[in-house]
């Protein structure tokens, strides 16, 4: 299921023409209520947040970007999140920008921006790069000062990144203890795989296989397109036992329980 399979939807009456709003600028059709076809999937518009739907009556919860909901305030303070800051080359006081590649739901670039990197977040997908930056705008007005500390050092591209001239990105200037303007520009893959076991992780799985469903792309593409560019390093989330992505040896790993991180240091 592509992107224009999907139907934007008011959570309720009210918000019919917020709705028409996003259908408009996102080139979907609108409908009035969920559809009834079973496996359908629906961009719902409500007062405070927007999330997707698969229909049906076996259809599994709702998926929406929230970097202030607990399970994600839970996350910051998982030790993988060590892992990930080492593999991207966080040091005392120097933190690296990062150029988040396959950004999907965004939970790695908040925590890369949650450690302190300035991170870029590039969606092919319009619909969800859309609910990125309504997630990245909710967040910077947190009742939290951290998500809105990590907000501030989060922005959002849509696009192909395969298209994209690393050497002109521009990361935006947040003045910060620690960032200078010389900091190491880290590209970081991470490519969906089936492995994740949780029913939730299947879920959001799911839905970003249907969102992706015609672009038919492993992750060897991105791969190439990263080797070409000027990044200092780049790191590539695999599952644990998951082969290498392509033919590049990393120059290290770096390993937890469930995943672990190919890192290529140029």
């Amino acid at each position: 299921m592509s992107d224009a399979r999907c139907t934007v939807v008011p959570a309720q009456p009210g918000l019919l023409k917020r709705a028409q709003a996003v259908a408009a600028e996102l080139s979907l059709p609108l409908l009035k209520h969920l559809p009834d076809t079973d496996g359908a999937l629906a961009l719902v518009i409500d007062y405070d947040r927007s999330w997707l739907q698969r229909c049906g009556a076996h259809s599994p919860g709702p998926v929406t970007v929230d970097f202030s909901d607990p399970a994600m305030l839970y996350r910051r303070k998982g030790g993988q999140n060590e892992l990930l800051g080492r593999a991207v080359g966080i040091k005392s006081n120097r933190y690296p920008r990062v150029f988040d590649a396959t950004a999907g739901l965004g939970r790695d670039a908040f925590v890369l921006a949650d450690l302190g990197c300035q991170v870029i977040l590039s969606e092919r997908s319009p619909i969800l790069a859309w609910l990125l930056n309504n997630g990245v705008s909710a967040a910077l007005i947190s009742q939290h000062q951290q998500v809105r500390d990590a907000a501030m050092r989060m922005q959002v591209r849509q696009g192909d990144s395969c298209v994209v001239n690393f050497d002109t990105m521009e990361f935006q200037q947040i003045e910060r203890v620690g960032i200078a303007l010389d900091a190491p520009r880290v590209i970081y893959l991470d490519p969906m795989f089936p492995e994740k076991k949780s029913a939730a992780a299947k879920k959001d799985l799911a839905l970003l296989q249907s969102l992706h469903a015609h672009t038919n792309d492993t992750g060897e593409a991105l791969l190439e397109w990263a080797l070409a560019q000027s990044a200092t390093r780049i790191v590539i989330k695999r599952p644990i036992k998951a082969p290498l992505l392509g033919a590049h040896k990393p120059s290290h790993s770096i390993a937890g329980k469930a995943v672990r991180f190919d890192v290529i240091v140029r």
